[in-house]
């Protein structure tokens, strides 16, 4: 009884193992962050390019939340 539940937390062992030696959860977490860098990217240049649009938008808004709409 004993050796079967030692061979058994062996073969348990050695899966964990293998499991851990896999790469394919590694790739995807990297192309996450590459895609999740690239999203970043573009709210940046959309913010930048749209400057003067989003400022003058916040700046129409402002007069109605003082009531004065």
């Amino acid at each position: 009884m004993f050796t079967d539940a030692a061979l058994w937390m062996l073969v348990a062992v050695q899966g964990i193992g293998a499991r851990l030696q896999r790469q394919e959860g590694q790739t995807l977490a990297e192309y996450s962050m590459i895609i999740t860098l690239i999203a970043v990217g573009v709210v940046v240049l959309a913010v930048v390019v749209f400057r003067d649009a989003l400022t003058g938008a916040f700046n129409s808004v402002i007069p109605c939340l003082n009531g004065t709409c």
